[in-house]
């Protein structure tokens, strides 16, 4: 928990005392500890940082910013800091660690330090089991392009913000609410810490088994949340998603609905004579989805707005929606939250298109098979559906999508085999690559030629390379014109994807 210290009623200047204020991270190489390092640092914040290594983009954007770090635990280099951040990564045995304790520096996790220096009066929270780092982080532009100056946190990088986290003097902030566990040692959700009076809830299903061991135990964190929410706050909540009713069935909160338009909805309304049946406030239909981006109407109390996206993804739609319903009801109006939609360009590493020439390659943070398959179909349903001319080249060969895959800890266990039946159905080719190394204690989790065995089942064209630069050569050498290259999961790759590009570039 946040130590009692000097900092709990004072203001966010810069100088105290006379003194600038110093901030040390602790896993600073994170994608969410590197904004918040660079949100400090842009407030006139001393900061640095270590951690156990460096890679781009994180140790880009904190060089592009001035930010000093290194790699590694080293006491002696942490130097007297004001406050110490923790990352959850960063283990509660670390050397650096130990001494911020000994020496009675205040310490506070990543969660307590959003909750301390950026909840606002009105809180936007985004929280949900996925849709909410997209969604929080257009969300914080459509506020920045209103006026609002809003601080901000989401846990992405995006390519329409210079940081993923801002601190302003504004009254409003706009916060991703992860529901896992804020430290190592403190197992409080890290959206406890945020304070919500506006909730923006996108879907909730069983998620981090390892903390949450049975379903009614994950739905319950979310039910306490929800009311924690003022009788005055908000609560905007998908009305497609059916752990969502589940957590809002005996709610005492004004909530606002947004949703796919159905069929039977309109029908329903239209047997009854009774427009106002219908509890979905925002509704979105005709998604239609090219390379260009997404194509769809927004309604609400009987006025259409006509909306473009530059994000491809047709699962994007949904989280517009919501975007469009929160931003109206703080006060925005519909045609500068639609002229925001049309500029906001998305997330690096959702289905971020790296590269456009005779081929295409996207790159993509699904790890999971679930994942992998939305990714899939999405890209399926741009390239090759029947709606699109370029679904065969000039000689009339189909075009063909290929698939590099590494899935997380989680597809890497034996009992999770089951999910991947199908789940690269779209997907004329896959390839394995050397998977990365895991410290784990428990059953040791599969390696890629095991995993390859296991997609096979249903995918017949799948491929486990070992070695790097034969997979980029197997790539390259495979792929041809029109055809789509996606590099699906959380890890890096290694420099193959852009050892890929640089090919295909030659």
């Amino acid at each position: 928990m946040v130590s009692q210290n000097k900092f709990k009623n004072q203001n966010k200047d810069r100088i105290i005392d006379g003194k600038r204020q110093h901030l040390h991270i602790i896993g600073i190489c994170g994608v969410a500890t590197s904004a918040l390092a660079i949100a400090f640092h842009d407030k006139g914040w001393k900061v640095t940082g270590s951690d156990k290594g460096f890679f781009p983009p994180v140790s880009t954007e904190l060089e592009k910013h001035g930010i000093d770090f290194y790699a590694g635990w080293h006491t002696e280099k942490i130097g007297s800091p004001d406050i110490v951040v923790i990352g959850t990564a960063s283990g509660s045995q670390n050397p650096e660690t130990t001494y911020v304790k000994e020496k009675n520096i205040p310490i506070y996790s990543f969660a307590e330090a959003i909750g301390k220096f950026f909840v606002k009066e009105h809180s936007i929270v985004v929280v949900g089991t996925w849709g909410k780092t997209s969604s929080s982080a257009l969300l914080s532009f459509i506020l920045e392009k209103s006026g609002f100056d809003p601080s901000y946190m989401f846990g992405g990088i995006s390519l329409s913000h210079s940081a993923s986290a801002k601190l302003t003097n504004s009254k409003w902030c706009i916060l991703e609410g992860d529901e896992y566990k804020s430290s190592p040692i403190d197992n409080t959700p890290k959206f406890t810490y945020y304070k919500p009076t506006h909730l923006f809830l996108t879907a909730v299903s069983w998620d981090h088994a390892d903390l949450y061991p049975t379903e009614e135990s994950y739905f319950e964190t979310f039910k306490k949340l929800v009311s924690s929410i003022p009788k005055k706050g908000l609560i905007l909540a998908n009305k497609d998603d059916k752990g969502v009713d589940k957590i809002l069935e005996k709610i005492n909160r004004k909530v606002i609905y947004y949703g796919k338009e159905k069929v039977d909805r309109i029908q329903k309304i239209s047997r009854n004579g009774e427009i106002g049946k219908d509890k979905t406030d925002y509704t979105y239909r005709d998604v239609r989805q090219t390379k260009d981006g997404l194509d769809f109407t927004i309604s609400h109390k009987e006025k259409n707005y006509k909306i473009h996206s530059p994000m491809i993804g047709e699962f994007q739609a949904e989280n517009i929606a919501g975007c469009f319903a929160m931003a109206h009801q703080i006060g925005i109006t519909p045609e500068k939250i639609v002229k925001a939609i049309e500029e906001f360009k998305g997330l690096k590493r959702r289905l971020e298109k790296r590269f456009e020439g005779d081929m295409t390659v996207f790159d993509d943070i699904a790890h999971s098979p679930e994942k992998a398959a939305s990714v899939l179909e999405n890209i399926h349903s741009i390239y090759r559906s029947k709606y699109h001319t370029t679904n065969q080249d000039k000689n009339g060969k189909q075009v063909k999508i290929l698939a590099i895959f590494e899935p997380n800890i989680g597809g890497r266990q034996r009992e999770s085999s089951y999910k991947y039946d199908n789940a690269f159905k779209n997907a004329d080719t896959v390839v394995i690559p050397r998977l990365t190394k895991l410290k784990v204690s428990k059953e040791k989790p599969m390696e890629g030629d095991e995993l390859a065995e296991v997609i096979k089942k249903t995918q017949p064209n799948v491929i486990y390379i070992e070695d790097d630069k034969e997979l980029v050569k197997y790539i390259v050498k495979k792929a041809h014109k029109d055809d789509v290259i996606v590099f699906l999961g959380s890890h890096g790759f290694r420099g193959m994807i852009e050892e890929t590009i640089t090919s295909l570039r030659q």
